[in-house]
């Protein structure tokens, strides 16, 4: 019974997130910003006013979430004009992947080749272009939780140190909220400068390679792997999967294409899965099964969005088990570390 009240629960907290997405969403955007720039508006409150450090802080978060969204704007709107311009080349390769599918016996193939024609990719890219400029209302709603979280901060901290020191049942409920809060924001820190670093070196070497290989816009390429790579998984597939077809279009040979990809994805794997890991410690090791479970839970959710605030959320809910000695079981069981042997 307990087991089945569960899964109904998770039902329909699901739905409630689903349907109340516009917001759900903000907040949880709002408090993981708060997270990441506490430092910047402690160490300004300390020259200037309250409410001055708070909107230069402001201002600071929202000129680098603009210029990282416009970044994979522009770099998609050049993606965009270029398949105009070659709109011949992607057609050519369309009909001969047809012509080759049918050969082959794969009837369904043919179809699907006729149907996906360069209308259809630009018809996508214009589709992605215009999610992302409507984030622009998303972002408004997210900076002014964030504006308004950042002036209550020290009212709440102060509240739960006073519960925390208080005799009765409550004190133990505030000492845990303190801890976790606390480590949850310094996790959440850690996280974006480690995902920040990996994805300079991914973008920057991903523009190195393009360059060297050949292919057009590789600025762009390397812009695309810089932005989407704050994505886990979906993000760096897409600036994997894009510069492949583009060099199949491009060149005009398979084997070059087919190379493209396989480097690309060594080089994701090597920033993502190897350094990535090492650089960010003990401290943020997950289970991948549960990030790419998060990751394409939220970003069924809430979109673009979700898909990028889904890790902090899991990073979140199994710091908060850590703390409390009735769930720690869950985190340890979740943490992607192996036991050692002897320790209770």
């Amino acid at each position: 019974m307990k087991v089945l009240v569960g899964l109904i629960a998770a039902v329909a907290l699901g739905l409630a997130l689903a349907l109340a997405q516009n917001i759900f969403a903000p907040v949880a955007f709002a408090l993981f910003i708060i997270a990441v720039v506490w430092p910047l508006q402690s160490r300004l409150e300390r020259r200037i006013s309250p409410m001055l450090a708070t909107l230069s802080t402001l201002v600071i978060t929202l000129v680098v979430v603009s210029a990282l969204t416009y970044l994979i704007i522009w770099g998609l709107g050049r993606v965009g004009q270029w398949v105009f311009a070659n709109a011949s080349r992607f057609q050519d390769m369309y009909e001969q992947a047809g012509i080759w599918l049918e050969g082959h016996g794969f009837v369904l193939g043919a179809v699907v080749a006729e149907h996906v024609n360069v209308r259809s990719m630009l018809r996508v890219f214009q589709d992605i272009t215009s999610r992302l400029q409507g984030l622009t209302s998303f972002l408004i709603f997210t900076f002014v939780y964030v504006l308004l979280g950042l002036l209550e901060v020290p009212t709440v901290e102060s509240q739960l140190q006073r519960l925390s020191r208080s005799t009765d049942k409550r004190a133990g409920l505030g000492a845990f909220l303190l801890a976790a809060i606390a480590d949850i924001a310094r996790k959440f820190q850690k996280y974006m400068v480690v995902r920040t670093l990996m994805s300079i070196a991914t973008g920057f070497i991903v523009w190195l390679f393009t360059l060297a290989a050949g292919l057009e816009l590789a600025l762009a390429w390397g812009a695309l792997a810089f932005a989407l790579n704050y994505i886990p998984f979906i993000g760096p597939f897409m600036a994997t999967l894009l510069p492949t077809l583009f060099a199949l279009a491009q060149l005009g040979s398979w084997q070059m294409a087919l190379f493209i990809f396989i480097s690309l994805n060594v080089i994701q794997f090597l920033t993502g899965s190897y350094v990535e890991p090492r650089i960010a410690g003990a401290a943020l090791s997950t289970s991948p099964f549960l990030v790419l479970f998060a990751v394409f839970f939220f970003a069924f959710l809430w979109g673009i969005a979700g898909a990028f605030i889904g890790v902090p959320i899991l990073i979140a809910a199994l710091t908060f088990c850590a703390h409390h000695p009735s769930s720690r079981f869950i985190a340890d069981i979740f943490s992607g570390k192996m036991a050692r042997e002897g320790k209770e």
